[in-house]
Formats: C-alpha cells, structure tokens, sequence
C-alpha cells in the first residue's frame, strides 16, 4: 500500500486499508513506512535513476532544443507522479511554435496565428539554453509528424493523470496518432463512469468530513492539526543527502519536507539545488518561489543559467508586485513559446493586478475560445466579470465551469462569486466554504468569504477569514484591506489604519486603498486631515476611477481655509467630470466654489464663466448665480451697491 506523507491525509479504500491519491504532486512512498531503520524506503535515490549529463554542441534552434528538453521532462516527472509539473511543462511544449512548413491539419489546430492576442504580445524570439551549450539531458529524434502527434498525446495524457478528462479530450479530437488511439478509448469509459464516481467520492468525502468536524477548532475549521512523519522522513532525508545518495527529486522532497517544518533557508537551499540538478520540475520552481518573500531572498539565490529560470523570476515578480517587470519577462517568453496558454493566462492574471480589467477580459475570451474546458485561473476571470458587474457573462462562466468540474477550488470560487454579484450572501459564502473544504490553502476563498462577512455584518468571522488568508500569504493586499474595513467598521480606526498602511505597502498603485485610509485618517476620533490629504493626493496619482479623491481634495482644502488648493482640485474634479461627460451634486458645488472664489479674486471674467454655467441649472445655485452675476456687474460698472449698509445714517 502506499500513502502520500505530504499530503497531511490519506486515502482510505473500501477495504478500511489505504491507498494512493493520484492527483497533485505529491510524492509516492509507502503507507507502511513510519520513519524505521528497517522499512524499505523508495523515494527516488540516486541508484535507481541514471541522469545523462553528455555535454555536446547542438546546432537545433533552441526552440527545437527546448521540445526534446521538455519531451524527457514530461516523461521523467509522470513517472514520479509530479502530475502538475507535467501537465505545466506539456502545456508549454505545445506552446512553442511549429515551423510552418511541417504543418499538417490535425496538428495545426493550436498554432493559433490569427488570434490578436499573439500578435499584440508576440516578441523576438530570446536564447534559452545556456551559453555553456550544456544539455540536461539527451533525446532520440523523432520524425516531425510523429513528434508533433505525440506531443499532443503528452498533453492530453498529462491533463489525464490530473482527472482533466474533458480537457484531455479535447486534445485528441483531431489527432490521428497511434499514441492517441490508445488514450481515446479509455476517456470513453471514463465518461461512462464519471457520475458513479462522483457519487463515490462524494459520500466518502461527506464522511471525512463528518470526522475532521470534531477535531476542528474555531468558527471557520481552524486546526493545528500537523503531519507527524515530518520528523522521520526528514532524519531519512537528510541521511541520504550527506551520503550523496539522493537526486533531484529526492531533493525536492527534502526541500518540501523543510518548508513544512519551518526551516526555511535550508529549504530554499536544497530547492535551489534540486532545480539547478534538474530544472523541469516545475513544482520544485513553485515551491522555491513560495520561499521568496523579499527582492533581497531572491537575489541571494545561486541559480543556474537555463530558460526555465525565466519563467520562475516572472512568477516571482508576479508575486512580489513586481509587475511591469513580470510582464517583460512572459512577453520574452512568449518569442518562443508563442501559443503557451499558461504564458497568456499570467499576462491576464499581471494585468489583473494593474487594474487594466478591458485588456484581461479579452485575454481570457481568447483563451476560453482556445482551451474551452480550462478551469485554472478562471477565478481571476470571474473577478474581473464581477467588478464590471457582467452579470450574463458570470453566469454563463459558472455554468460553464460547472459542467467541466464542479469539484474544483475555482468552480467553486466563480460560483460564489455570481451568487455574490446577486446579493445572495450567505449562498455565496456556502460556495466559498465549499473551495475551502476542496483546498484549504485556497487563498482567494478566505479572502472573498471575509468580503461576503462584512456585507452580512458579520464582522468576527469576517476578521477570521481574512487573518487566515495572510497565514497563508502576508503579501495578500486584499486581505489587509479587508482587515482594515472590518476594524473600521467596529469603530477602531487605529487598528484600520495599521491594516491599510499594510495593504497600501504591498500594492501602492490601487487607488480605493489610499482612499480607504484617508477616510480612516477623516474619522472623529483621528481627525488628521493634513495626513487624509496625503492619501487623497497619492490616490489621486493613481488613476482613481471612481472619482473621489479630487473632490475630497478640494473639499477638505476648502475645510482647511486653503482657498487657492480647493480652487485648484475643484477646478481639476470638474475638468475631469467634463471629459466624462457626467454631471451631479459635485459639478454644482465646484461652479458655485469657482464663482465665489474669483468673485472675491475680482477676476471677473472667470467668474462669470461658471456663474453662467450655473444658471442652467434650476434651485437655489440658480439664484446664487444671478446675485453673484448682478454684484460683478455693479462692481465692475463703478458704482456702489444700493444696499442699506452704504448709506449713512
């Protein structure tokens, strides 16, 4: 029987013994192993793996160069059962574009040319081997047509091992390889059995639930539940790492093992290490990123010259908020690997970040239109489609999602996010609970759920969720914020004001961040206005959709008794409110401001340009206007005004 140590759980068969998950990345070692000198320990050493490191001059493209690298990796890592890493890299080896001239029609369908998207981000192709012209490994050559062929059928068998099976499908649709035949068959089985076993893995996980219930702890199921083999396994490990004895994945085992039990710099060492020996493992980049909290973490790492480091620094910028670097370095990438889905997706997920919601509904469009039973990243879709308030287009997203796999953290997470859209709360928040129970480190379900809390008033567990999301990640800037509105919202602006000032350090572009302390610096019990005009300004600075800050601007400047500053930002709010052909309450205080104050500039002519503009408006700033205009007029003729005041007694 074998169990997955890492995993924190087991399987349990039908038979009350245990047996192995087939899905994630963890690695397979036996259920009987509980840290003895004498169990048979199988994980990975070096005696049972022979890596080819012949060095030799290659005259390939390095495109050509980077698909046999990838064609070994996706074997080797399946063979591991690191499913996700090799479902990354078969997805980038389809990505990489075909020559055109080799082209044949069944294997054309994913050169997608035509799509605006390639051509908006395609660049010069960028080296990617190293300099050195050292190979990793060495792969046999196969006829063009072949190759191509297969490497569809690796795609589709990755998207296989990870119970993606109408993705997989959808792979094979027009493929005619030999590969391919054997896979179709089995989908078709699989589909036959698919509501059996969801009925199955349904009731078992009801009944998983029902026990894990009791141990939990809080209000949202907080447990300090921990993996007891941790210790054995890495006494284990670290015995064969002196010997020499383990190889690139044993390390990044050992790394895994490091991380959980807190000894980070050892951990990003043996990482490093392990991707340097074996760079394809993209789960060994995943979790070495996690370990990068800070620019200065990510300088200090000793990594080797190869193309995959290229695309771990651009999640890594990604992450750090690095954004303007992260997307130079995937609009590089995309030189060579011109139609990678994944490469597009962190395009949109960047652009997310840079509040730039037009450019990331076109770039998901295109890639649903390209990968239609995709479900990784559409949650950050399903934002963008909520924060414009699609409600069709989230609808026919969920609905969507939900024919594909439903038992997905983000099928889960886009529907709560369509029932949020529609006001219905509490079945929003059931949704979220349901991503949670299907992954618990799911980030953007705490946070969402903490959103979902604070409209339902329910502030502790609305500060619950959010506290939870940044155990998970301190970087999260949305949780902090969420953080900060609870705490305001309960009348404790000194703790809000510390949860602002934390999200506005990790993402200081986001405009209704700066507002939201501002605000908190306005509140009776602070009343620090000079410090509230600081925010407003930076809020100002950056692109405030929502038109706030210019107006509070010239409103507390007017508090404040600066007449020239308020007459400044009026004068800015109304220009902007011109260009956005949009009229109101605040176009109406910034005409009577502006009026009033170069009437007692005595610059007249100022004046009666919004006194004028004034008078298209009916009620009292009507009246306002012509007493203004009628004092202007009398002032400007010479003679002195008739009122009572002027005549002596």
């Amino acid at each position: 029987m074998l169990a997955k140590v890492l995993g924190g759980g087991v399987e349990e068969g039908e038979d009350g013994g245990v047996v192995a998950e087939t899905g994630g990345d963890g690695p397979i070692i036996p259920a009987s192993f509980k840290g003895s000198k004498g169990a048979s320990f199988i994980v990975l050493v070096s005696t049972s793996i022979q890596f080819n490191t012949q060095i030799y001059f290659s005259k390939m493209s390095s495109k050509e160069s980077c698909r046999n690298e990838l064609r070994t990796a996706i074997r080797q890592l399946s063979d591991r059962c690191l499913y996700s890493a090799s479902k990354w890299a078969a997805e980038q080896l389809v990505g990489i574009e075909q020559d055109p001239a080799k082209f044949t029609p069944s294997n054309t369908r994913f050169q997608r040319g035509s799509s605006s998207i390639r051509r908006r981000f395609r660049t010069n192709e960028i080296t990617l081997t190293p300099p050195t012209g050292v190979a990793y490994v060495s792969t046999a050559v196969m006829e063009e047509d072949e190759a191509i062929h297969g490497d569809f059928y690796l795609l589709a068998k990755s998207y296989f091992d990870c119970r993606e099976y109408r993705r997989a499908a959808h792979v094979l649709r027009d493929q005619t390889g030999k590969k391919s035949s054997i896979l179709m068959p089995m989908l078709c089985v699989v589909f036959k059995l698919s509501y059996v076993s969801v009925l199955y893995i349904t009731k078992a996980g009801e009944k998983r639930k029902e026990e894990e219930m009791i141990e939990l702890e809080g209000p949202l199921g907080k447990s300090d539940a921990v993996n007891r083999e941790l210790v054995s396994l890495e006494r284990e490990l670290l015995t064969l790492s002196k010997n020499n004895m383990i190889d690139p994945f044993g390390l990044y085992l050992y790394g895994l093992v490091l991380k959980e039990k807190g000894n980070e710099n050892l951990a990003r060492k043996v990482l490093v290490e392990s991707v340097n020996s074996y760079p394809w493992n993209w789960s060994a980049w995943s979790e070495l990123q996690s370990l990068c909290t800070t620019v200065d973490i990510l300088n200090s790492l000793n990594l080797s010259n190869h193309w995959m480091k290229e695309f771990f620094l651009a999640s890594v910028y990604q992450e750090l908020r690095m954004h303007n670097e992260s997307l130079s370095k995937y609009e590089n990438l995309q030189g060579t690997f011109t139609f990678s889905n994944y490469i597009q997706a962190q395009i949109g997920k960047v652009r997310y970040s840079l509040r730039e919601f037009d450019q990331v509904e076109v770039i998901f469009e295109d890639l649903l239109r390209n990968d239609p039973y995709r479900v990784e990243d559409m949650d950050t879709y399903s934002n963008v489609l909520y924060t414009k308030e699609y409600f069709s287009a989230l609808s026919y997203l969920a609905h969507r999602v939900i024919m594909t796999d439903k038992y997905r953290p983000e099928s889960c997470c886009i529907i709560g996010n369509y029932y949020s859209l529609k006001g219905l709360h509490e079945r929003s928040v059931v949704y979220f609970r349901r991503a949670l129970k299907l992954n618990k480190k799911y980030l953007s379900a705490w946070t969402l759920m903490g959103h979902e809390y604070v409209e339902m008033k329910n502030t502790p567990a609305a500060v619950d969720a959010y506290r939870r999301a940044v155990d998970i990640n301190p970087r999260d800037y949305r949780a902090w914020y969420g953080l900060g509105q609870a705490y305001e919202m309960i009348g404790m602006p000194h703790y809000a004001l510390h949860y602002f000032q934390k999200s506005v350090f990790f993402q200081p572009i986001d405009s209704r961040l700066w507002i939201a302390m501002a605000q908190c610096y306005e509140s009776e019990q602070l009343h620090m206005l000079e410090e509230a005009i600081k925010c407003y300004k930076r809020a100002a600075n950056c692109n405030d959709t929502e038109a706030i800050a210019l107006h509070r601007l010239a409103e507390l400047h007017r508090e404040l008794d600066h007449p020239e500053e308020a007459a400044f930002y009026y004068k800015k709010d109304l220009e902007r409110m011109e260009a956005e052909e949009r009229e109101g309450p605040n176009t109406v205080e910034a005409l009577t401001f502006l009026a009033t104050h170069y009437k007692t500039q005595k610059k007249f002519e100022e004046a009666e340009v919004y006194c004028t503009r004034l008078l298209d408006y009916t009620g009292p700033e009507r009246e306002t206007a012509k007493s203004l205009l009628r004092v202007m007029r009398i002032a400007q003729s010479g003679f002195p005004s008739m009122d009572v005041e002027h005549f002596h007694p």
